[in-house]
């Protein structure tokens, strides 16, 4: 029972090392891309994402702070 409790993690991520090995050859990617440095910062150069396929969602607008009226109650 000791030697199937150490077997069976080590097999579980045999497997999982297998399929992330056989995902990565499938991917269909050619050119990895790279990072070059740019003004102020790094870009990533090639690669398989073209700039429309990520699409983020416009931030939700903020609404403006209400005016502070009368809420302060008056000196005596």
């Amino acid at each position: 029972m000791t030697r199937l409790r150490a077997i069976v993690p080590l097999l579980g991520a045999a497997a999982l090392a297998v399929i992330a090995i056989v995902t990565v050859r499938e991917a269909g990617c050619d050119d990895p891309g790279r990072y070059v440095l740019r003004s102020g910062g790094y870009e990533l150069v090639g690669g398989c994402i073209a700039p429309g396929d990520i699409v983020l969602p416009d931030p939700p607008a903020t609404p403006p702070p209400a005016p502070a009226t009368g809420d302060v109650p008056a000196r005596s």
